[in-house]
């Protein structure tokens, strides 16, 4: 049922950045698994079971690749149906207005391995617009398998590069 894959092929600047990254405890299962597709969704798909904090992206012959992942609380979660309308390597995070007044020791952040968003992100689109809400990397990869976030989907840096090396740009994103 279970198949480890092997990790991504590292850039000079991911590996540098990736050394000065925590690795954290993650429990093996939220590990990156190939995996019978259990979504019931066609090939070249992203799907987020909130409940399980499992991502699968649908792969041919009813195969999908498994990441575990962290996702928002309660009061920040965010279920829909989006599209990947663009990706960035190691990228700023620019926080929205509404986490800066629940929080105002947040800012901006350029990219690199202190940045909230870690090594890739995946941004989410509705209709066009932008929804605030993406699928990045962690600079706290112990926290994978928890509802943390402002309502974003993190995962391990590797994995986060894994995927994003899978998936272009309109890729359907299902979050359940």
């Amino acid at each position: 049922m279970y198949a480890s894959t092997p990790d991504p092929v590292l850039s000079q600047r991911d590996a540098e950045f990736m050394a000065l990254i925590p690795n954290g405890d993650t429990d093996k299962m939220f590990a990156r698994y190939m995996v019978d597709n259990p979504t019931g969704e066609p090939p070249g798909e992203i799907v987020v079971q909130t409940r399980d904090h499992l991502l699968y992206f649908t792969l041919p012959d009813g195969k999908a690749m498994r990441y575990g992942v962290a996702l928002g609380n309660q009061a920040f979660g965010w279920t829909g149906e989006a599209v990947i309308d663009h990706k960035a390597e190691w990228p700023d995070w620019n926080p929205p207005a509404e986490m800066i007044e629940r929080w105002p020791q947040v800012h901006k952040t350029a990219g690199g391995w202190t940045n909230p968003l870690g090594a890739r992100a995946l941004y989410l689109f509705q209709d066009g617009k932008d929804t605030l809400y993406r699928i990045h990397g962690t600079n706290e990869p112990e926290k994978i398998g928890l509802s943390v976030s402002s309502g974003c989907i993190r995962m391990r840096n590797i994995d986060v590069i894994d995927l994003y090396n899978r998936v272009p740009e309109g890729t359907k994103v299902i979050v359940r």
